[in-house]
């Protein structure tokens, strides 16, 4: 007792009406996982600003501890697929569980930025683990004709949790303090690690073998993208003779992780899995998406705080505005998808991004709420869609043996594409918005960097639209003519 069902006792096949009771729960349990990432990424984002005040730092230092996060994310994000499909899935996630608690107290009690940056770093090993986990454990419990649906289900945790993030924050900043969004973490981490060991079925692969690390991979990896963030992170919106440095630096080492990639016995990456090209379709497309999802998250407390002067709570509001939407909207988005095809579906979640931001690109004058709250719901609803087509196009692609590794894949893009929004949008916000030496700009300074923000992310989301047409991800031209002759 207590030990969650095995899956290879058939406890948790699908019935032919849907999925059984050992099942659901188990899919339940996964589902809250998804919810907990998802909240702790997003629950500090409204809080940037007081921690900005709070630790004497800048616009630039305040992006790290967004940064810091994701950058521990996607440090094991492969690794924590490949240990999966090896030792197993469910005591992995518990152990995922664990380290992201023990994060969250070590940030909520953290006395400097840099204690902060560790503990948000510890977080995101944890997340790490629990987002790929709950993935391919979800591919392993549910049947492929109701896969749709239950990924559906997982977006619209994942979106609720993100919803929850900025009210939840606002609220907590302003009747317990900043250490709350960090400490609230803890006893929701305890009731779900129970959730899981009583729900979620053990899995046993015959075919996996011991567990070797590529950690050479994952340092450069790591340390190309490090580069990379501090390259497009410059102080005062202003890029100095260091940010080109560290350009050159992150050019290098993801040449060096091409390289090393090639020789190495069990590499981080297998190169040979990118040479179908829709798979780096998917993937591209998913880096873009995630790019403009984080311009929102990490841009708009900044502009409904220090432009429209906001108070956390009343933005935190505001903010879970579109997110809520985008939950609300999973389940039957997913069951559309499973209906109409990923095609049509992918191809409507870019345009319809797209159309959200060029919304914010294109006004007129100062941003009102609004305006901001209406384009902020089109482009979540977008991404919704887009996602969830997506990570189904994704998965298909893989086997039981490799499902972990995909689920790796599929959130590394994800998580690059976060760490850019943070870094490469939350920059050209700051170069944009001329405000106090490029920190708190005035409501039409901040007007003016949202709207420029917003034109590229609407300029991604087209582009986005493209690579997935050129490679096959999106594959409307093949079927036209397939349709014509």
């Amino acid at each position: 007792m207590g030990r969650g069902t095995d899956l290879n006792n058939g406890d948790c096949i699908g019935t032919r009406d849907g999925l059984a009771k050992s099942s659901r729960c188990a899919v339940a349990s996964l589902a809250a996982t998804i919810f907990l990432s998802s909240l702790g990424g997003s629950v500090s984002n409204v809080g940037l600003p007081t921690l900005s005040r709070a630790f004497a730092i800048g616009f630039s230092q305040a992006q790290w501890i967004v940064l810091a996060y994701f950058l521990a994310v996607i440090s094991l994000i492969v690794n924590a697929g490949g240990l999966a499909d090896s030792l197993g899935r469910q005591r992995l996630l518990l152990g995922g569980l664990l380290l992201f608690g023990l994060g969250s107290i070590g940030a909520g009690a953290a006395w400097s930025f840099w204690l902060l940056i560790v503990a948000r770093g510890l977080q995101g090993v944890g997340g790490a683990i629990m987002l790929v986990l709950a993935t391919a454990l979800v591919c392993d419990i549910v049947p492929t004709r109701r896969l749709g649906s239950v990924l559906g289900l997982l977006a619209a945790m994942s979106g609720l949790g993100t919803a929850a993030g900025p009210s939840l924050g606002g609220f907590l900043i302003a009747g317990f303090g900043w250490r709350a969004l960090f400490f609230v973490n803890v006893p929701i981490c305890i009731a779900i690690a129970w959730m899981v060991h009583r729900t979620v079925p053990r899995t046993r692969h015959a075919t996996a073998g011991p567990w070797r690390p590529d950690w050479t991979g994952t340092f450069l990896l790591v340390g190309a993208l490090c580069a990379y963030c501090y390259a497009a992170t410059p102080e005062s919106g202003r890029f100095a003779a260091g940010n080109l440095v560290a350009l050159a630096l992150a050019v290098a080492g993801a040449a060096v992780f091409v390289l090393v990639e090639r020789r190495a016995a069990n590499p981080l990456l297998r190169l040979e899995m990118f040479r179908d090209p829709s798979l780096c379709g998917n993937l591209g497309m998913s880096v873009i998406g995630s790019t403009v999802i984080m311009a929102t998250l990490v841009v708009g407390p900044f502009y409904l705080i220090d432009g429209l002067q906001m108070t956390p709570a009343q933005a935190g509001l505001a903010l879970s505005v579109g997110p809520v939407i985008s939950a609300v909207g999973g389940v039957p988005i997913g069951r559309l998808v499973d209906r109409l095809g990923i095609v049509a579906m992918s191809l409507a979640g870019l345009a319809i991004m797209a159309a959200g931001a060029a919304g914010l690109a294109f006004s007129e004058g100062i941003v009102g709420l609004p305006r901001f709250i209406g384009s902020l719901i089109v482009v979540m609803g977008g991404y919704g869609v887009f996602q969830i087509s997506n990570n189904a196009a994704v998965m298909a692609k893989s086997s039981s043996a490799t499902r972990g590794t995909f689920a790796g894949l599929m959130n590394l893009s994800r998580n690059i594409g976060l760490v850019t929004g943070a870094s490469v949008m939350a920059s050209i916000f700051s170069a944009t918005a001329h405000g106090t030496n490029g920190e708190l700009p005035i409501v039409l300074d901040a007007a003016h960097g949202l709207k420029t923000t917003f034109a590229v992310a609407a300029g991604l989301a087209t582009l986005a639209v493209a690579i997935g047409l050129s490679s096959g991800a999106i594959p409307l031209f093949r079927r036209c003519a397939n349709r014509g002759g």
